[in-house]
């Protein structure tokens, strides 16, 4: 066994490795970029290397850096987690020159399965099913349009070397071929280094299952279930859980027994994963190899109980499997949620900036429930607009599946992050929505659900009443807590005032406390609306960010924020503004003008923090809805910024290479 690993790569997935390697005895080695000098995997390995700039073309994908941080620490081995390198088989190669351990499969496997269209040849040739669609190379935009009208819309354009959504697109007829093959090219180009796409059928209604599949270097291979990854945004997955709501045994047996004859065919030495396009009536298509570890791979092990990172260590140092098919048996259910920083109510585009305030909820069992909760930073550290947005990586495990989301919900409305914009709000509503918990799933579900954007879910009188609850219990303490500090000009009567009113929106919910004391912790009995009295139960303090407690015997964790006159509740997916009052002031209330944003629709504004990549008008041009404006780059990926309807142009405030901040004004119309 190795005595010493480097793992080259950085976040949630370097910190992970270094808490099986830390578990197994073997010491790490961390690199680094200037962006990451305080970075927590820096802090967690028993050494550090620096290896560059910020940049990952200058730090993290030169494979000579990365040996040279061997040779300087005398690492045997290296775990490349995923992206960066890791599905390099010349980064493989030049470790094995060296004599340096590459903890992952050998080059023949990378270099036959790593890229799109050397895999589906490949798995073509090993009689698994596949995808129509064109694998040669395609020279032009005009020879993607015959193509594309050969095999029929829709069509999927892929960058060959691609991965994690970028270098991808959709097509649905000629212009949209032309438009996704340029921009396909471009972000392969700038995310990988290979421009070469490829266009295959993009089948209607399919769900993105995976199979994991474990083999060694005495040719034993097994697989260790599925992963449904369907909720995506983008191409890139949001939400995983295991096993599949929707395979029944007989399509999970042929799809694993598939994959590992495709992994046996190559001569697979490592963890590996199989990813099926699965269509309505359970017909299952080869879609790709990663070989590597999957950002999702922790619902895997939630469900298996295998520890991936460990066997792929045991693997690379020679050793076999000690697990056999017989032996792997899927217990429970685990789902995973992503927490990216990008803004879910500006169609998640990203956010940078520092996490003033990181809290997760507390790992562990948790009732019949186990949380779990894989990340890279902690409170004060900086997301970067250099790498991929990804804060962590919840995840919960449960008997059942209801069980499991149920489980995620509560700890999504747990997890403290203040300082950046973040997609929890929509994480948490997408826990409620009915077809997810149904399970009727695809890989359209976000675009099909959320096809104007994301939006807080409106509440119905119910909520309101639970809101209006948490919100008084709240306002009742803060008030009491003022009237207890010393010095006060007009100390309180000691009178508890009884009626109340909760504005949370338009609407004003009469709230009146019938029993109880101000206390922590508090219990008070409330009548909501002239209904029965409900009891009210927290042991929530003043200052802290999340109230837990119980409204009418039902367990409730909410984000609380404190704004002007109010709060400001989180729960559920539900975003509000709640405001208590005393009855004479609501009438008042009631009476005030409402402000109104100011006038914004004649200047195209930047979304989200970033790069220009170019402008595509100038100054005194007329512009037809629908023409492109800008390109601006983030997090990576380029975006479009087209004419909402028809305009003359004004002003062009930014050129290409301007970094801008969000809301910078790009452009001013007539």
């Amino acid at each position: 066994m190795f005595k010493k690993i480097l793992i080259a790569n950085r976040g949630e997935i370097a910190c992970r490795v270094i808490k099986t390697a830390r578990k197994m005895g073997i010491a790490t080695v961390a690199v680094f970029s200037d962006a990451d000098r305080d970075a927590m995997h820096v802090e967690m390995a028993d050494e550090a290397v620096h290896i560059g700039p910020a940049a990952a073309a200058q730090s993290y994908l030169v494979a000579e850096k990365i040996i040279e941080a061997c040779k300087q620490t005398g690492a045997q081995a290296v775990h490349p987690g995923y992206g960066f390198l890791s599905e390099r088989a010349s980064f493989c190669a030049a470790l094995e020159k060296q004599g340096i351990v590459f903890i992952g499969p050998k080059p023949k496997a990378i270099e036959a399965m790593g890229d799109k269209i050397e895999s589906k040849k490949f798995a073509n040739a090993a009689e698994v099913n596949t995808v129509p669609g064109f694998l040669g190379v395609i020279e032009d935009a005009d020879h993607a349009e015959t193509i594309a009208g050969e095999i029929g819309y829709p069509v999927m354009i892929k960058a060959s070397a691609g991965g994690g959504g970028k270098g991808m697109r959709i097509a649905w007829n000629e212009a949209e071929v032309r438009d996704g093959f340029d921009r396909a090219r471009s972000e392969a180009k700038s995310s990988f280094g290979d421009d070469r796409v490829f266009i295959e059928k993009f089948v209607v209604e399919p769900r993105h299952v995976e199979i994991q599949v474990l083999a060694d270097s005495q040719g034993n291979a097994i697989y260790l279930g599925e992963r449904e990854c369907s909720i995506q945004r983008r191409n890139q997955k949001v939400v995983e859980e295991a096993p599949s709501p929707f395979l029944d045994e007989r399509t999970r047996k042929a799809m694993g027994e598939q994959a590992v004859a495709l992994a046996r065919a190559v001569d697979y030495q490592s963890a590996g994963t199989v990813e099926f396009i699965v269509d309505k009536d359970r017909n299952f298509y080869f879609l790709e190899m990663n070989t590597r570890l999957q950002v999702e791979h922790p619902v895997t092990e939630l469900v298996t109980g295998v520890d991936l990172v460990e066997q792929m260590i045991h693997i690379a140092a020679g050793e076999p499997l000690t697990i056999r098919q017989g032996d792997v048996r899927l217990q429970g259910w685990a789902v995973e949620s992503r927490l990216y920083a990008e803004d879910p109510y500006r169609n998640f585009l990203p956010s940078i900036g520092r996490l003033t305030r990181y809290r997760p909820p507390e790992e562990g069992p948790v009732g019949d429930a186990v949380i779990r909760n894989d990340t890279g930073v902690a409170e004060g550290s900086e997301i970067s607009m250099y790498y991929d947005p990804m804060i962590a990586k919840l995840c919960t495990w449960a008997p059942t599946r209801p069980q499991a989301i149920d489980a995620m919900s509560d700890a999504l409305d747990s997890f403290v992050v203040d300082g950046i914009e973040h997609n929890i709000p929509f994480l948490a509503a997408l826990m409620q929505h009915p077809r997810w918990r149904e399970g009727r799933l695809s890989t359209g579900f976000i675009a099909e659900e959320y096809p104007d954007g994301f939006a807080p879910i409106t509440p119905d009188e119910s909520d309101n009443g639970v809101l209006a609850a948490i919100a008084l219990s709240v306002e009742l303490l803060r008030r009491d807590r003022l009237d207890r500090l010393t010095g006060r000009l007009a100390p309180h009567s000691g009178a508890l005032k009884r009626d109340w009113e909760v504005r949370i929106g338009d609407d004003y919910v009469p709230v009146s406390i019938t029993e109880g004391m101000i206390s922590i912790p508090m219990e008070v009995d409330v009548s909501i609306r002239g209904a029965a009295p409900l009891t009210v139960s927290s042991e929530w303090r003043p200052g802290e960010a999340v109230w837990h407690g119980f409204v009418d015997r039902k367990r409730v964790s909410a984000q609380i924020r404190p704004q002007l006159n109010g709060i400001r509740i989180a729960w559920k997916g539900i975003a509000v503004v709640a405001r208590p009052m005393l009855p004479r002031i609501a009438e008042l209330d009631r009476l005030m003008p409402v402000k109104l944003p100011p006038d914004t629709s004649k200047m195209l504004l930047c979304p989200m923090p970033g790069l220009v990549v170019s402008v595509a008008v100038s100054e005194g041009q007329e512009v037809k809805a629908g023409e492109t404006l800008a390109v601006v780059e983030a997090m990576k990926m380029e975006n479009v910024l087209r004419a909402e309807r028809d305009v003359t142009i004004a002003k062009v405030n930014a050129k290409p290479g301007d970094s801008l901040a969000v809301d910078a004004v790009i452009l001013e119309f007539a």
